[in-house]
């Protein structure tokens, strides 16, 4: 095993504190995978391209690729991409593509962050994407974006037990994260970055003293609640350690270390830079104009419009933080992605609470969050992935994801309740589209919060805007999961449990299905469970194309 502090490509990462319990699903995956993973940010498109080893398991970073793209530049005054940064975007991702196809890639994951999730005409940019480029991107959450983080730096250094923040400062966010190596502690993500900054507060050039003092006092106003959050984290007398992620921290980095060391170390991953280290660039740093600033050969010309801006987060946060020192690490977001990815395709299994099903944990939070009747939601839950597990290859074809959302709508598909119990289905829709499930992308938490709207009520209908902006395909997931939910929430009308298993038969010549029950008590004759199930099965057997009868077992 190589030292995860010194990584690099051609090297092999093997993710944190593997489990041998998971060799039977990695079995499924014979031989090597390569995966190529595409941050789409606010200044710059990532890629990482990546050989996995399912019998290990591991991974070996085999490319990088980085274009600055500066898609953050809005229109003037408004909320919206350019056309230009649009059509940056969309070369980059045209080059990644290719890079991709050209190492074999078995598959491609790309998400999108602060800029696309923020901009009115985001979802123009992630379509003309899809159709010039091919490329399927997920929006995810600036919390979402965290936890990827964090996965990340947890696959490029050992925090050995210790409570360590790990700070990613990037062109319209920040995040900032709390963790030992074990389950994050905290998680945040700030409306501030290096571009968003550089293009609303900087003015002047080389920058003024009041702008700069400006700067400041704006970051720490902006940076302090989630620093305050993440210090009740904290034990009493925990010490705590830095680690951060960016190309800014990064470049701050490569300065003092030159400057200290007379070169560039071979490998940043690793190296440590003192806060006061960190002044004395920012100090040499804002006196220099942008023309004197691109003299420099350790900065790039876009990177040196926006250094500044970017350097005092970090030094702000390092002042909230008490810390003096900062170690930086080359794993981020594209390293978070993979193990993301090794995670949910089963190729490892990890000890860590953290990594042990994020999904199903963060759907558990939302149960106990909005006062879901728990054993009511996870009987309709267990009745609805029976459904779906028996009918699998007989009336339908969806995979693990689809389960997935038809487990997570069902355990949420009351909580609406908890705003009001009157149309509690439209209330599910909209705290678990706005809930920050973290694990899932937002499309899939928008096929989750859209299977629970309708486990009751009226059919899907194009009239109804959530789902009519749905994907064509996404629809038809909606319709046949839904479906099943509504046959599901029958079967315990009373909430009493009193079916406890039940058994489908289909007959394809007659298009007809049977599903025999057998009840936990044998006197009860499960009445209202027969009534409830013929009320709600319309949709289940439109979708299906059949008729549906319920009846007990013989």
């Amino acid at each position: 095993m190589v030292d995860l502090a010194t990584a690099s490509v051609g090297q092999t990462v093997y993710p944190p504190n593997l489990s041998e319990t998971s060799i039977e699903l990695r079995q499924s995956f014979q031989g090597e995978r390569v995966l190529a993973a595409i941050d789409v940010g606010t200044n710059s498109v990532h890629m990482v391209v990546v050989k996995i080893q399912p019998e290990l398991p591991a991974f070996t970073i085999i490319g990088r690729e980085k274009d600055t793209v500066r898609l953050g530049n809005f229109r003037p005054g408004t909320n919206c991409l350019s056309d230009e940064a649009m059509d940056r975007g969309i070369a980059a991702l045209k080059r990644c593509k290719q890079i991709a196809d050209s190492h074999q890639a078995d598959d491609i994951v790309t998400v999108a962050t602060s800029a696309t999730r923020e901009a009115i005409n985001g979802q123009l940019f992630i379509d003309r994407v899809k159709q010039e480029v091919g490329l399927d991107i997920n929006l995810i959450s600036g919390l979402e974006e965290a936890r990827r983080i964090y996965l990340g730096v947890l696959s490029g250094m050992e925090l050995k037990g210790k409570p360590h923040v790990i700070i990613d400062i990037g062109g319209g966010s920040t995040e900032i994260i709390l963790g030992t190596g074990e389950r994050h502690r905290f998680l945040s993500s700030t409306k501030v970055g290096a571009v968003r900054l550089n293009a609303q507060m900087v003015t002047s050039d080389p920058i003024s003293r009041d702008e700069f003092l400006q700067l400041q006092a704006y970051v720490r106003g902006r940076l302090e609640p989630n620093v305050d959050k993440l210090k009740t984290k904290l034990s009493e007398g925990e010490s705590l350690s830095l680690v951060g992620t960016s190309g800014t921290i990064e470049s701050m980095a490569i300065l003092t270390a030159i400057k200290k060391l007379g070169a560039m170390p071979a490998s940043m991953n690793g190296y440590t830079m003192t806060m006061d280290e960190l002044e004395q660039g920012i100090q040499t740093l804002r006196r220099m104009s942008f023309s004197e600033r691109l003299k420099l050969p350790e900065i790039s010309a876009r990177r040196a419009e926006i250094i500044v801006p970017g350097a005092v987060i970090l030094q702000e946060a390092m002042r909230m933080l008490d810390v003096d020192r900062i170690t930086i690490c080359e794993h981020a977001l594209r390293e978070g992605l993979v193990v993301d990815w090794m995670l949910t395709h089963g190729l490892i299994e990890n000890r860590m609470q953290y990594q042990q099903s994020v999904r199903e944990r963060s759907v558990m939070k939302a149960v106990r969050k909005y006062q879901v009747n728990s054993p009511h939601s996870q009987l309709v839950a267990t009745f609805a992935l029976a459904l779906f597990d028996q009918t699998r290859g007989v009336l339908h074809q969806w995979g693990p994801l689809e389960r997935q959302v038809l487990w997570a709508a069902a355990m949420l598909h009351n909580s609406g309740h908890f705003v009001s119990h009157g149309s509690h289905h439209k209330h599910s829709y909209y705290l678990i589209r706005n809930g920050e499930l973290l694990g899932f992308t937002s499309a899939e938490i928008e096929l989750i919060a859209n299977v629970a709207r309708y486990h009751r009520k009226s059919a899907p209908k194009l009239k109804h805007e959530p789902y009519k902006a749905l994907t064509k395909h996404s629809r038809r997931v909606v319709n046949q999961l839904s479906a099943m939910l509504r046959v599901a929430v029958g079967l315990d009308r009373r909430r009493v449990g009193a079916i406890a298993t039940f058994q489908t038969t289909y007959d394809p010549d007659a298009h007809t299905m049977t599903l025999g029950f057998t009840p936990n008590h044998p006197q009860d004759s499960c009445e209202l469970e027969i009534w409830s199930v013929n009320d709600k099965k319309g949709c289940f057997e439109q979708e299906f194309d059949l008729t549906l009868t319920i009846e007990q077992a013989a």
